[in-house]
């Protein structure tokens, strides 16, 4: 038994060593994002049906809506990708990688992560206050970080 979980152990440690040398801690953001817009739209599906509320037409307009924030972090990337070309080209002290997306993929895992504790406390579950409160200062801090990258490009023109 001891054997078998020290393999497994190893094993899923390797396997995250090696995804996390392919991907980066960008990649890690895009694999938690998603666990999150998963668990989020199964939280808010059990919230509704516990209520008696869940309309395919509400439940529709929730995956277009995720759909949307899916082509806005795709568009991030390819900004990313794009800056990162131009910049490139250059003969600058620095290697630009990616700037944007890890900012708006933050937003939006804290966003729904905000939107899943909103689903579990209609399911009755004790949310400890703070950790609310964390998430939303959390967000905040990405929307001043994102707005400071802004205005600094808006002073550099």
């Amino acid at each position: 038994m001891y054997e078998y979980a020290l393999e497994t152990k190893v094993g899923a440690t390797g396997v995250i060593g090696i995804l996390t040398a392919f991907w980066g801690l960008c990649g890690w953001l895009w694999v938690l994002w998603v666990l999150c817009l998963a668990v989020d739209h199964f939280t808010g599906t059990v919230a509704a049906c516990r209520r008696g509320e869940w309309s395919s037409v509400k439940s529709r307009d929730g995956v277009y809506g995720k759909l949307g924030d899916m082509l806005v972090v795709l568009v991030t990337a390819a900004l990313d990708f794009v800056a990162g070309v131009v910049l490139n080209s250059y003969a600058l002290p620095f290697t630009y990688t990616v700037l944007l997306s890890p900012i708006v993929l933050a937003w939006y895992i804290l966003t729904e992560l905000g939107s899943i504790f909103e689903n579990v406390d209609k399911l009755g579950a004790r949310l400890p206050p703070f950790l609310v409160r964390w998430i939303a200062v959390l967000g905040k801090r990405v929307e001043g970080a994102g707005d400071a990258m802004a205005s600094r490009m808006d002073r550099e023109e």
